[in-house]
């Protein structure tokens, strides 16, 4: 009996490069916006504290809920690569320091697209 089990080399079909691919995009768009709403999100604490102006607290609110969405396409894109789980958790904390989400995106999509010779 021959164990059929695919290796971690083992090429992925047509069908599973396109839902990396399309995972990919996803991570890459929801990395953006999080990175661009995080931005906000300190020009809103810098307004507040530094300025005493009041008024953006829906900033907070909607990076949240963005950031949130970015961790789901995250781990869905960590399942398709298979990605350690090391990996997995330094992209989601990604979107909680400002610039680092890009930085990330940039070097997480040139990894998926040479891992999977996209």
């Amino acid at each position: 009996m021959t164990d059929k089990t695919p290796t971690a080399t083992a090429t992925p079909g047509p069908v599973a490069l396109t839902r990396i691919k399309s995972a990919l995009l996803r991570y890459r768009i929801l990395a953006w916006i999080t990175g661009v709403w995080l931005l906000l999100l300190v020009a809103e604490m810098i307004a507040k504290y530094g300025f005493d102006v009041d008024g953006f607290g829906w900033v907070g609110i909607a990076h949240g809920w963005i950031y949130f969405i970015y961790l789901i396409m995250t781990v869905d894109l960590s399942i398709k690569a298979r990605w350690p789980i090391g990996k997995l958790i330094t992209t989601a904390i990604a979107g909680t320091i400002p610039f680092l989400s890009f930085y990330f995106e940039h070097i997480r999509t040139r990894d998926v697209k040479q891992q999977f010779d996209l």
